[in-house]
């Protein structure tokens, strides 16, 4: 059994509800996000995938990155797409107490607004791994914490491109948030994936909304 969850638990939600985990089923909207980037690898061949289909998504930067690659970070907010708080270091909040890891959080919000000119108010924890102390000192922040329905599982080396791609066809409704990672480790299955999922759901008449 892999130690992750393609398509979150209903039950974990109903838990963790103060999270965002999902959005209105009423309309075919669906939430692409992609963590870890800026990555010049693969995050420059994802805005060009998106463009080719109109599709807004939201990126969930790491701090350390933005500073490194700015320029890539810019053009993100660029071409319209939402920006998000993935802290500065890849931290593990399990792993970490809370001052510390706020304090990470808090250099990747420093981050963002010195290369993009606002505040971003979206925040996603690596790993999915955030305590109820670390995420209750980010809300009183005035952030959402933004989860995910479905898991594509691009960073697992373990799988096929072909069941990647099939954990986000089985899993997506109306409303899912779907996470992507642009990385290097993921960027092989990412490039198989992302173009058949563009075509396949806009075929269906489906809109890709970045989270505001």
């Amino acid at each position: 059994m892999k130690p992750y969850f393609i398509k979150t638990p209903g039950l974990i939600k109903f838990i963790f509800n103060k999270w965002v985990w999902s959005f209105s089923k009423k309309e075919k909207n669906i939430y692409l996000t992609f963590d870890d980037g800026p990555t010049p690898e693969i995050t420059d061949w994802t805005l060009n995938e998106l463009s080719k289909y109109n599709a807004k998504a939201t990126f969930f930067c790491i701090g350390k990155n933005i500073e490194n690659h700015p320029e890539i970070f810019k053009k993100i907010i660029k071409k319209k797409h939402s920006v998000g708080n993935h802290t500065f270091n890849h931290l593990n909040g399990w792993k970490v107490d809370a001052s510390s890891y706020f304090d990470n959080f808090k250099n990747t919000a420093t981050a963002i607004q010195q290369f993009s000119g606002f505040e971003s108010k979206l925040f996603r924890p690596p790993y999915g791994k955030l305590n109820l102390a670390q995420s209750k000192k980010i809300r009183k922040k005035g952030y959402k914490i933004i989860m995910w329905d479905v898991l594509s599982a691009d960073f697992d080396e373990t799988i096929s491109d072909k069941k990647c791609l099939e954990n986000v066809i089985k899993n997506t409704k109306k409303g899912s948030i779907i996470v992507f990672h642009d990385s290097i480790k993921a960027s092989k299955k990412l490039k198989y994936i992302l173009p058949q999922i563009l075509e396949f759901y806009s075929a269906k008449g489906y809109c890709f909304k970045s989270i505001q």
